[in-house]
């Protein structure tokens, strides 16, 4: 394996999205960007909201538009052109407890935020116009949340859409798995043996296969040597969770994803023990670099993956 730098400069990354050649980054301060593959170049723009310095820790994209959404409050949800790089404001939420995680799209037209809970539920935010108008899923439309159970937005992962079928992760007091067969008109809440019951333990990041083959990890953030219960797979799309790799391989995890075309069994974990790699569906891993500055992941192609964190971005080559 081979990895270069791609940029690096003052800059924390936790969100990025692959657009073909483009690598599309939201950052703090403001900032949002791409990486052109091709041209080895760097766009960079800013946000500039009154005098908040925002962070972009969600992205998500359609064929037109990039959309980036802030932490904290207010929420703020902006959508970039893809052609012109025109920015628009499409959402805004003004509340004390809003903090958004992570946001996906299931095609070009229908899209979903998570947030922590606002109220006894999380915060859902929903488009069925390709992003231009977005509304707040009812609470009494949703499971309710624990308390102190919430979301980390630790590498915008923990929504995962594998056609109609979405599943988001929890954390904090409890760690559980929120399961839409129908693109989050219903919901089914599932528990799973995840480390749980402080508020920085639980499910950090999720990545599904396909609609059947699932893996999540997390761990205890304070504790980010703990290597055991902060992983698990379902081979039932969801329904059900079991450990595995205990005692081996990351304690902490950021971000997992799937390598694609990999069968399901090869999987790549970023998080406190650097990059590691496995090819038994979590079972074993491999320490590809000791880099533990890195927070999110994504691939191009099955011997390609982008990663982004503190003050860089990467890229991997497998051969």
């Amino acid at each position: 394996m081979q990895i270069d730098t791609l940029f690096q400069d003052k800059i924390s990354i936790r969100a990025i999205s692959i657009d073909k050649n483009k690598v599309w980054y939201g950052a703090d301060n403001s900032r949002f960007g791409y990486y052109d593959l091709d041209k080895k170049e760097k766009f960079e723009e800013h946000i500039y909201r009154d005098t908040l310095k925002l962070e972009f820790r969600s992205i998500a994209q359609t064929s037109k538009d990039v959309f980036l959404l802030s932490v904290g409050n207010p929420a703020l949800l902006y959508s970039v052109s893809k052609k012109t790089q025109k920015v628009k404001l499409v959402y805004k939420e003004v509340h004390e407890r809003v903090f958004y995680d992570s946001m996906q799209f299931w095609n070009d037209k229908e899209g979903i935020a998570i947030g922590d809970p606002t109220e006894d539920t999380f915060s859902i935010i929903i488009t069925r116009d390709g992003g231009e108008t977005w509304t707040k899923l009812l609470s009494d439309k949703l499971p309710t949340n624990a308390k102190g159970e919430t979301a980390f937005a630790a590498s915008n992962s923990n929504i995962v859409i594998k056609g109609d079928d979405t599943w988001l992760v929890s954390g904090g007091k409890k760690s559980r798995v929120f399961y839409s067969p129908d693109k989050a008109k219903s919901w089914k809440v599932i528990e799973t043996p995840i480390v749980q019951g402080k508020t920085m333990t639980g499910i950090f990041t999720a990545d599904f296969y396909d609609s059947k083959h699932g893996f999540i990890a997390g761990g205890d953030y304070e504790l980010p040597n703990q290597k055991n219960d902060n992983k698990a797979f379902t081979t039932d799309g969801g329904k059900t969770w079991e450990l595995i790799g205990q005692g081996m391989g990351f304690g902490y995890a950021s971000c997992v994803q799937y390598v694609p075309g990999g069968n399901g069994k090869e999987i790549i974990c970023v998080g406190s023990e650097g990059i590691l790699y496995s090819q038994n569906g979590g079972a074993n891993w491999t320490q590809l670099s000791t880099d533990t500055k890195l927070f999110t992941i994504r691939f191009v192609n099955r011997n390609t993956a982008i990663a982004a964190g503190f003050n860089k971005v990467i890229r991997l080559r497998f051969k």
